[in-house]
């Protein structure tokens, strides 16, 4: 009687508890919700408030940096004009108004094409000798324009013309504000223009920030509605900003990007909390619902608890010692003891596997194991590896000891061997198998290969093996970083199966290189149409880390049995086809043939001879002169290394530098002509330079700036008369890297020149980043000088770009007398090429120096 008494109580207190606890959780879920939108809406407003707050300052300070901008632009025009040879001889030590205003190299075109509405040159007593306004010759005095004083900006521009610096101002012209740059006039880098030695005429820009150049520059950077600030409202109608210098104020109309926020998310918020209500009070019905029927449920549960009390007592030390689980079968394998590590391991359920038959739970290679049971288990320690399905779906591998109880049936444990088999396959695979792209590695290719070979393919049906190899995917690595290769290598993979048949095997056998064993082909037509397939599937863009990447392939093929039948011997073939087709100029393929193994081995031995050449001393320096074209004087000489082959006889440089950049010999070859051509110029006089080519393999190690340095310091050459000669490659590696070097070569005193001017595509950006102080035209414009007008206007507009970066311009490949004369009339400062004079030797070239001076 006193335990009937005991299960209708409980189960009343229970439903009494479950019910309150649950209205209680959700009127607190709901306060909590409620106080969440809340939050979130003040929130909102103070993040738009925020907003408003940072929409003003970020326009402030785009207002401040385009101002900034348009100084940096007038300043750095102004110092164009101003550092220049011609303007200081014809504004300066004389004032030629035809030659500035008529010849428009001062004149209408500053106001037309770049917007300049006032140009003055003052003289060093502070008179105005030359202005243009809008583009108009006029007589007016700066200071009459501006109405303001303008000796102190004359004494800073000429203070900071020491430091070949101008000077910026903000302004205002008639009201308006405007930027004024001024800039001392010098002649700059032009060797044939000597500065007097006193004061120094100042050249002044003035640009006026009208109102439709103002709202211009003002979207530009963002900013809507630009404009001058009315006098007496600075204030009143927005945002203002007070200009330096006296500039005025501007204003300009604020976006209102908070107000925007609260209207795009405070309807969905709304929106959100009826449904979050909604939600509450659906919940609210239902967990009401489910907290009766789990009550009325209680009694059961209590009786289940007490049958899980019960113990079973065999087996208990065996299963608490034991890391596995414990089971027993009858006669007819069904389970009829699982211990409690059963569920932990497998994450079964116990209760339900109890009676189930073996076979149900357990499978085995072996077959059934109600067979293998009766052939096995009565022998002694008898183990069986089996599968099952665990209780998350998952495949899990057991190693099963069984032992009979006669009569009964049959107990063991059980172990989970899944890792153990998992780690075993995985070693197994990585064997065979690339770790980073899953292809095939070297060992699998070798053994594939070898079966295949032994297979005894026929000329008609030949097996195909392509060695690929990437170009251009070092400078991915080097610039995004090891992680952005991986994935293009990965991507690679993942295309070049995609080329090939299932029964085909692609394999990674190196860095970017990539073994492709191929049958079922019957042609070299058939093979050729694989490679196009091949590079063209490379040649597609990949997209790594937000940047478009593009590289190429090169291939080798070799075929059994036309080229051999061993693995070895194939793989070899298919590396020296693969050599060729890199020698070929990449992006394509060859075939294997015999001749290309004894051009390897020549070309060994031209790298062998090369060595020792440098070495032994059996190259030589020529030197071709170059001239000024006004007066045909001599300007220079560039140095031109020559090998004296002991049997080839004299090479010229396309012969043996490229093998000096890929072997690496390409720095003690520098260092040799280097040295040679400046201990050789040491003895020239002051006014004639020196001109070394510099290889793209130098910038990117070999310390150039400390060898030139002791280069210079060996043979006492003057700094200022050594020119280095640079390619458009020398940047295209890496920028900041071909920046600093080139900074640092600046510092020593040389002169940088960029050669082969024209043959890039983006020169022109380097002309402006980079420090160089003169350009050689391509020689494949000036051969076209006298026939071409399109290489004609060319060359007269990288002349004017010099002349606009005060470089130094030369033009080689000089071979005619019309082509010297069109040099002259489109003003090309200097010029080279068999015309003037064919290469000659250190004597004759020394020789030329004394008869010039004679």
């Amino acid at each position: 009687m006193e335990k009937l008494n005991v299960g209708p109580k409980s189960s009343l207190e229970g439903t009494a508890s479950n019910l309150s606890t649950a209205r209680a959780y959700l009127l607190a879920c709901s306060l909590l919700l409620l106080a969440m939108f809340l939050l979130v809406g003040v929130l909102l407003v103070s993040i738009a408030e925020h907003l408003n707050h940072d929409a003003g300052e970020h326009s402030r300070i785009d207002i401040e940096n385009a101002l900034l901008s348009v100084e940096r632009v007038a300043g750095s025009t102004v110092k164009d004009y101003a550092f220049w040879g011609d303007a200081y001889v014809h504004l300066h030590q004389q004032v030629d108004v035809d030659w500035a205003f008529v010849r428009q190299n001062l004149g209408s075109t500053l106001f037309a094409d770049l917007g300049f509405q006032g140009v003055f040159v003052v003289d060093p007593t502070g008179r105005t000798v030359y202005s243009v306004i809008d583009g108009q010759l006029q007589t007016v005095a700066v200071q009459d324009w501006l109405h303001i004083p303008i000796e102190p900006l004359l004494a800073q521009a000429r203070e900071a013309a020491a430091n070949s610096q101008s000077v910026t101002r903000l302004v205002q012209a008639d009201g308006t504000p405007a930027v004024l740059a001024a800039a001392a006039l010098t002649p700059g880098t032009d060797p044939g223009v000597k500065a007097d030695g006193g004061p120094a005429s100042v050249l002044i820009f003035i640009a006026k920030l009208e109102p439709q150049r103002l709202a211009a520059l003002g979207q530009d950077f963002g900013v809507q509605g630009l404009r001058v600030a009315p006098a007496g409202r600075a204030t009143a109608d927005g945002p203002s900003l007070s200009l330096r210098d006296n500039g005025g104020v501007v204003q300009w109309t604020l976006d209102d990007p908070g107000h925007q926020l609260l209207v795009l998310i405070v309807p969905l918020v709304a929106v959100a909390g009826l449904i979050f209500g909604l939600m509450v009070w659906f919940i609210l019905r239902r967990t009401t619902a489910a907290a009766r029927i789990m009550d009325s449920n209680y009694a059961t549960l209590q009786a289940s608890r007490a049958a899980l009390v019960v113990s079973e007592e065999r087996f208990r030390d065996v299963a608490e010692a034991a890391s596995d689980w414990i089971w027993e079968v009858d006669v007819h394998l069904r389970f009829t003891y699982l211990s409690d590590r059963f569920e932990a391991i497998t994450g079964l359920v116990r209760s339900e596997c109890l009676g189930r038959g073996l076979d149900d739970l357990l499978t085995s290679d072996q077959g059934a194991l109600s067979i293998w049971f009766q052939e096995h288990a009565r022998r002694a320690n008898a183990i069986v590896q089996c599968n099952y399905l665990s209780g998350t779906g998952e495949v899990r591998i057991c190693r099963l000891s069984v032992r009979e109880i006669p009569g009964q049936g049959y107990r063991g444990t059980s172990s989970d061997i899944t890792d153990e088999v998992a780690a075993r396959r995985r070693i197994e695979y990585l064997s065979q198998h690339d770790a980073l792209t899953g292809l095939a590695n070297r060992t699998r290719m070798q053994e594939f290969l070898e079966g295949k070979l032994k297979a005894s393919p026929t000329l008609d049906k030949p097996l195909v093996m392509l060695s690929v190899d990437l170009d251009r995917f070092k400078p991915v690595n080097d610039l995004l970083g090891h992680a952005a290769g991986d994935e293009v290598l990965n991507q690679v993979s993942r295309r070049l199966q995609g080329c090939l048949r299932g029964d085909d095997l692609v394999a990674r056998i190196g860095g970017d290189e990539f073994v492709l064993v191929v049958a079922g082909v019957s042609s070299p037509l058939e093979v050729e149409g694989l490679c196009r397939r091949l590079i063209d599937c490379i040649e597609q863009p990949f997209y790594i880390t937000e940047h478009e990447v593009f590289i190429s392939a090169s291939i080798g093929i070799a075929m059994a049995p036309a080229d051999a039948t061993l693995a070895d011997e194939l793989l070899r073939y298919a590396d020296i086809a693969l050599y060729e087709a890199k020698e070929g100029g990449r992006n394509t393929w060859r075939f294997y043939a015999g001749d290309m193994n004894a051009r390897i081995i020549e070309r060994r031995q031209l790298e062998s001879d090369l060595r020792h050449a440098i070495k032994h001393g059996e190259l030589r320096l020529d030197f071709q002169p170059r001239y000024r074209i006004e007066g045909k004087r001599l300007a220079g000489a560039e140095a031109l290394v020559r090998w004296e082959h002991p049997l080839r006889g004299l090479l010229g440089p396309d012969v043996f530098i490229p093998i000096a950049e890929e072997t690496g010999l390409i720095l003690p070859l520098s260092n040799w002509v280097l040295h040679a051509a400046c201990q050789v110029a040491a003895g020239w006089p002051e006014d004639v330079m020196i001109s070394v080519n510099l290889s793209s393999t130098e910038f990117q190690r070999g310390h150039l700036v400390a060898r030139v340095k002791s280069v210079l310091a060996e043979t006492g050459l003057n700094p200022a008369r050594l020119e280095l000669e640079l390619t458009e490659s020398v940047m295209l590696n890496d920028e900041k890297v071909a920046l600093s070097i080139m900074q640092g070569l600046k510092a020593l005193g040389v002169r940088l020149l960029m050669d082969d001017f024209g043959t890039g595509y983006s020169s022109l950006s380097y002309l402006r980043s980079f420090p160089f102080d003169g350009l050689k035209i391509d020689r494949s414009f000036v051969g076209g000088l006298t026939s071409s007008g399109g290489d004609q206007s060319i060359i007269q507009a990288i002349v004017g770009l010099g002349r606009a970066l005060s470089l130094t311009v030369t033009a080689e490949g000089v071979e005619t007398v019309e082509q010297l004369k069109a040099l002259k009339t489109v003003q090309c400062d200097e010029a080279q090429g068999f015309y003037l004079s064919l290469p000659m030797n250190a004597q004759a070239i020394s020789a030329l120096i004394t008869q010039r001076m004679d």
